[in-house]
């Protein structure tokens, strides 16, 4: 129910009922623990179903062939499931922490300090719209782009079989 509900209600949506709604039943948050607090039940959401897809891939006899070679339920979780499970789907959870980095620019429409934020308090006072856009782009390009290498690196180093 949790998952269906994030996943299909807007992002600006739920940010928004974190920060001028749930006040009104008396939670009040601060501008950027409301913003990491939306961030994170969006994406809690996102990922939890690219993970339930990896688990849900994996044939039943691998668990079954775990427990006929006498591993105890951690091992079975640990090495049978989540393993082989965060390989399968691990492009799709990198992808999901790129949208997560690029969605955060949506935390600037309740005055979160954060990039787009800093670009419009920057274009009030100078009124170089392109420029300063321009600019913001380039900045979110370069993050997108080392934020993709690292995971990509990372996966390679951690997920990759044994050569021997």
């Amino acid at each position: 129910m949790f998952i269906e509900v994030i996943r299909n209600t807007p992002f600006l949506v739920q940010l928004f009922f974190i920060f001028f709604g749930l006040p009104s039943l008396g939670l009040k948050f601060s501008v950027s623990f409301a913003a990491i607090a939306a961030l994170t039940v969006n994406t809690a959401a996102y990922i939890a179903e690219v993970l339930r897809g990896g688990v849900d891939g994996l044939p039943y006899g691998q668990i079954e062939a775990g427990k006929a070679l006498g591993l105890n339920r951690r091992q079975i979780f640990f090495d049978i499931i989540l393993k082989p499970s965060v390989r399968a789907v691990y492009p799709g959870l990198s992808a999901q922490f790129v949208l997560l980095m690029l969605t955060s620019s949506v935390v600037a429409s309740i005055s979160a300090p954060e990039l787009t934020y800093s670009a419009q308090m920057i274009e009030s006072q100078s009124f170089r719209s392109f420029e300063v856009y321009f600019v913001v782009t380039g900045i979110y390009l370069a993050l997108s782009i080392c934020i993709s290498s690292f995971l990509r690196l990372f996966g390679r180093l951690y997920f990759s079989y044994p050569t021997k």
